[in-house]
């Protein structure tokens, strides 16, 4: 899996964070959302995949 963030669409909701904490953080001065791990394991699909879905802005996109 492959994962790419658009930080031009992203709103700082921090959604991706709280579902997926190993993968995305935020920065500090502006809270704009940070991939951490690209390509993450398979282990932490399902949270990637959480982080995705409640993005409000849809920002956050999987390859398989």
């Amino acid at each position: 899996m492959k994962i790419t963030l658009d930080q031009d669409k992203c709103v700082a909701s921090g959604q991706c964070v709280t579902a997926a904490d190993s993968v995305f953080d935020q920065r500090d001065e502006d809270g704009i959302a940070v991939l951490l791990d690209a390509e993450p394991s398979p282990e932490r699909e399902a949270e990637v995949r959480q982080a995705a879905a409640v993005c409000p802005v849809l920002a956050i996109r999987i390859q398989s």
